[in-house]
């Protein structure tokens, strides 16, 4: 496919990506007056996530730091229709570059009403998932079904430059993080297990790719075991921003 690098998206269609629409788009370029921070985290299913996320933002407003909770798929209202249709029903009502698709659009309006407003605030932001999930399950997941030059150009159309400025991966293994995921399912009244429902290979496949994923990216990523109690692991993720923040 032509390379869209250089381009992004506008009401009227792809545009030439100069400074006018930058500050237009991609609203990250107005730094806010207090540094604010984007923290993600990633991992395959039944890693915890959700719960440290809750205690890490528990934690930092004990320290004075403003911050606000938010996931992917579903952190917006809109996000939590497309949700729906992601995680839930059968695994192959649609395939994997839809699934991407869908995931971008999800992302783009979640940046634009919720995370960068928030961090021009001056607010720090916790999430559940961000644009490495959709490397790891459309990408290393599906056997590289979808090519990484597509996610690469979906990124740069609907993110541009931005980055998370820490993603924090709760490394686990498959069999027990299923065990987990499916355990927690049990009490839901939405059944969120498309993504469960799939081989144990695909998410082997997930943890790989985590794992290479922070390998190429060592300044971004950091890895923590999360076979762990929940108090230890909160321990060391706390540590970890301490370190990464010098707080």
């Amino acid at each position: 496919m032509p390379s869209l690098s250089g381009k992004v998206a506008t009401p009227d269609g792809v545009a030439e990506n100069n400074k006018e629409f930058q500050l237009e788009l991609f609203p990250e370029c107005r730094k806010p007056a207090k540094k604010a921070y984007f923290i993600t985290f990633e991992g395959g299913e039944g890693t915890g996530k959700s719960t440290q996320i809750k205690l890490l933002s528990e934690y930092l407003h004990s320290m004075q730091i403003n911050n606000i909770q938010t996931k992917e798929p579903g952190g917006t209202e809109i996000g939590q229709e497309l949700r729906r249709l992601l995680v839930t029903g059968d695994k192959d009502k649609f395939d994997a570059v839809a699934e991407a698709l869908l995931y971008y659009a999800d992302r783009r309006i979640h940046l634009t009403t919720k995370v960068w407003p928030a961090l021009n605030e001056g607010n720090w932001v916790l999430s559940d998932r961000f644009a490495d999930s959709t490397v790891a399950y459309q990408y290393y997941g599906y056997g590289k079904r979808v090519s990484r030059e597509l996610l690469d150009d979906l990124y740069k159309i609907a993110v541009g430059d931005f980055k998370p400025d820490l993603t924090i991966v709760l490394d686990l293994d498959p069999k027990i993080g299923l065990e987990r995921s499916l355990k927690k399912s049990l009490s839901m009244a939405v059944k969120e297990t498309r993504h469960e429902s799939r081989a144990l290979e695909f998410h082997n496949n997930l943890r790989k790719g985590y794992l290479e994923m922070a390998k190429l990216e060592p300044e971004r990523f950091v890895v923590l075991n999360a076979d762990k109690n929940i108090e230890q692991l909160h321990i060391d993720i706390v540590q970890t921003i301490k370190e990464r923040f010098k707080l």
